[in-house]
């Protein structure tokens, strides 16, 4: 569920920077929310792991 929401924010946006020109700008935040993403996954990974050996 929380995939179909990522995609359709990237949609949203998308079109937005088209409609703008601004279409390097959304590749770049495009990169930055997916490394984001892939952080707070792995902390949380690392997180309930750590309370779990706990």
């Amino acid at each position: 569920m929380r995939n179909l929401w990522y995609s359709f924010y990237f949609l949203v946006l998308g079109i937005i920077s088209f409609y703008t020109g601004e279409i390097v700008t959304f590749i770049m935040l495009g990169f930055i929310l997916l490394s984001l993403n892939n952080i707070n996954a792995t902390l949380k990974k690392n997180h309930k792991e750590n309370t779990e050996e706990n």
